[in-house]
């Protein structure tokens, strides 16, 4: 492990340059305006086929939304001294668009360092965790060093809107890929003093809430009902639901539901007219132990007082509801060994934890497989001037690496 470690210490320039080509592919999913992950999927495969690596599956998942007619999962593996048993390093390929471009303070598809900082749109989420296992395979190659077990990544699509062609579909064609004695860490969130590993989520519900009324000039808001208003009305009573499920845990952060309205769909182009028809969305993180159902129940149930009291019609689209996966077990040989990993390399005492969810975690976990989330990570997915450190996507390396380094 010391020459690993040595190793990966010298490769700040790999992880630069391999972020400077992920950063200028945009590989955006169909429902978000983008073409899907196939040209970055084809830069990754060329790059393990130069490294001399032979054992690559491309298990594609057909939808005719984008050029290419499907959606690129790359799975590559280079065999242990146990070939029996894998340690399965899963990340992703898509990104989320950059948002309003006049917040960035750099171009988000062309990558820029600032000392130990770089920046661009997927750098943290998920170029990272990607570079990072790539790091781990390059120091196992070019230090022609077996591991214990067989070392295997696999890059998925489709992470960020809804996971259809992504892991599941990994998972349901490719079943004779896994086993329960592999070892399962998707290095996908984290903290930034490297301390959470993530052996649960919380339920997951999206619904999408559509209030209609009666559009009419503003001058005469007496011949209408204005939707905008019962939406205003409807949102702010929501927020009730953390009083309907209030429980806390402890194992997770935050300890509690959230019941969170986001997304807004445009109404009325004009500024004089009332709108007639209003959407919008609400994301809810809900603790375990209440089922999705009861919330969504409780959420047309204060949607009934809304018609009402305002005399409008509403209608619920439920866009995402994953019930949350059993819990990875603390005491599971994923979660000791990766505790070890990360207090020999990085002197940091890792706890297990609980999140809100959802990382493709979730999906090993509902088929049995102890899985964890762990990476070292300053928190800026999402955002504008997305940011990822060089010493973190290094350092996640070598833990990697140490999970299945010879002794």
């Amino acid at each position: 492990m010391s020459r690993i470690s040595e190793y990966l210490k010298d490769q700040e320039n790999v992880v630069i340059d391999l972020q400077k080509a992920l950063v200028a592919i945009p590989a955006l999913g169909p429902d978000n305006n983008g073409d899907g992950e196939k040209q970055k999927a084809d830069f990754l495969i060329d790059y393990f086929k130069k490294m001399g690596i032979n054992d690559i599956i491309e298990v594609n998942s057909p939808d005719s939304r984008v050029s290419g007619g499907y959606r690129p999962n790359v799975v590559v593996k280079i065999p242990g001294k146990n070939t029996s048993r894998t340690l399965w390093i899963i990340s992703h390929t898509d990104i989320v668009p950059p948002g309003d471009l006049s917040l960035w303070e750099s171009d988000p598809y062309e990558l820029k360092v600032d000392g130990q900082l770089i920046y661009g749109r997927g750098v943290e989420d998920n170029h990272q965790g990607l570079v990072s296992s790539i790091l781990t395979v390059r120091a196992f190659i070019e230090l022609d060093i077996t591991p214990e077990i067989n070392l295997g990544l696999i890059m998925v699509a489709d992470e960020e809107t809804g996971n259809k062609h992504g892991l599941p579909h990994v998972l349901e064609q490719r079943q004779d890929l896994f086993s329960q004695q592999d070892l399962y860490l998707v290095p996908d969130f984290g903290t930034s003093d490297s301390k959470m590993i993530e052996v649960a989520e919380k339920s997951m519900l999206w619904v999408k809430i559509s209030v209609s009324g009666r559009q009419c000039h503003a001058s005469r808001p007496d011949k209408g009902i204005n939707t905008l208003v019962a939406s205003s009305a409807f949102i702010v009573a929501l927020d009730e639901l953390h009083n309907y499920f209030s429980d806390y845990s402890e194992l997770f952060s935050p300890p509690a539901s959230t019941f969170c309205p986001t997304k807004k769909e445009s109404n009325v182009p004009n500024i004089n007219t009332i709108p007639g028809y209003d959407v919008f969305y609400i994301d809810c993180r809900i603790l375990p132990n209440y089922q999705i159902d009861e919330v969504l129940n409780k959420i047309k149930e204060i949607g009934a007082r809304i018609e009402s009291d305002y005399k409008v019609g509403i209608t619920y689209e439920t866009v995402l509801k994953e019930q949350s996966a059993p819990f990875t077990d603390p005491s599971s040989e994923i979660v000791t060994e990766l505790t070890r990993a990360i207090k020999n390399e990085l002197g940091v005492e890792a706890v297990p934890q609980g999140v809100g969810g959802g990382t493709v975690a979730a999906f090993l976990r509902h088929r049995g497989y102890n899985a964890v989330v762990w990476s070292t990570l300053h928190g800026t997915a999402h955002q504008p001037n997305e940011c990822s450190s060089i010493v973190n996507t290094i350092n996640d390396a070598r833990v990697m690496a140490h999970l299945i380094a010879p002794r």
